[in-house]
């Protein structure tokens, strides 16, 4: 079951004061567990966000002065509460991807990783200036690597490492799950506002996470397994991953036609026993293709790749 739309978390926002308000607030957390698994629901953050910061915005009484008088509400420009909410959790899921991946090139040493770690800062500082330009402070250290101010994401950070660490393959897996969540959440953010910095931001690091997920599945593909989606409807990935690699704002690549393509690297040695229940939803299916460099498993079978596709992925 997905989550509620966008639009029905921001009407809390005209929910009354007081224990209304809270009563709001109740409803929406209940919603979400009755209609997600406990997995799913870490992974669907946007909405509990909004719902937070609006009907904190939204109950003025509950802070109310002496005499009924309502304190003095921050500024926060031409953003509503949501638009700043969004910031602040794009800034860090997008500062967990960085996370992740420097952690996953410290243990398999593999450049891509890298790479595509240096994708997620550029992302951040995207965001970064997105936030300056409205006045809005970092809600974590971004120095401070695994650290969040957001429960869940911390949680999701251990998780994540915890499954990174049982092999090659399943670091692979780690980073293509990373980015099916990233292009869900930035999908959400695009409709929940109508500025266009914002939308024009958040499009571009769309982009940015549509390229690695290439790059990832490509990887995984020449490993031998074929990838199965693991956030997204299966349908939605294989549109994704089917397309070549994208230019434009962000996202970099310069890939052709819809093969899929691996890394540069050797990686056929590499340890892919001990993954994680949750990342054994791999099926079998039938295909082959050709294409340059290494690397060229493909589902559909035709086409022409860059091998270097991971690289390719990290300019975005």
């Amino acid at each position: 079951m997905r989550v509620p739309p966008w639009h029905q978390c921001q009407s809390i926002r005209d929910l009354s004061v007081g224990t209304t308000a809270a009563l709001g607030l109740v409803t929406i957390l209940s919603n979400l567990i009755e209609e997600n698994t406990a997995m799913t629901l870490q992974y669907r953050l946007i909405p509990v966000a909004i719902a937070m910061s609006a009907i904190l915005s939204a109950a003025p009484a509950l802070g109310a002065g002496p005499n009924g008088r309502q304190p003095v509400q921050p500024v926060l420009g031409e953003l509503d509460a949501g638009e700043a909410a969004t910031l602040f959790f794009m800034r860090e899921e997008e500062r967990l991807a960085r996370d992740v991946y420097l952690n996953m090139d410290a243990l398999w040493q593999l450049l891509p990783f890298e790479n595509i770690a240096a994708s997620e800062q550029k992302h951040m500082d995207a965001i970064k200036g997105a936030m300056d330009k409205y006045g809005l402070a970092d809600p974590s250290d971004p120095e401070a690597l695994g650290v969040y101010a957001d429960g869940a994401l911390q949680q999701l950070y251990t998780d994540l490492i915890d499954r990174g660490e049982g092999s090659y393959l399943a670091a692979l897996q780690v980073g293509a799950l990373i980015e099916e969540v990233d292009i869900e959440d930035l999908e959400v953010a695009i409709a929940g506002t109508d500025n266009a910095d914002l939308q024009t931001i958040y499009d571009n690091l769309l982009r940015g996470s549509r390229n690695p997920l290439r790059a990832f599945v490509a990887e995984i593909e020449r490993q031998g397994v074929v990838y199965s989606a693991q956030h997204l409807t299966q349908e939605a990935v294989d549109v994704i991953i089917d397309t070549p690699m994208e230019r434009g704002g962000n996202a970099g690549g310069k890939g052709s036609g819809s093969k899929r393509v691996g890394m540069t690297e050797d990686a056929d040695s590499a340890d892919q026993a001990g993954l994680t229940s949750g990342l054994e939803r791999l099926i079998a299916r039938n295909g082959n293709g050709s294409g340059s460099g290494s690397g060229s498993k493909s589902r559909k079978g035709s086409g022409s790749g860059d091998c270097k596709a991971l690289d390719e992925a990290a300019r975005a």
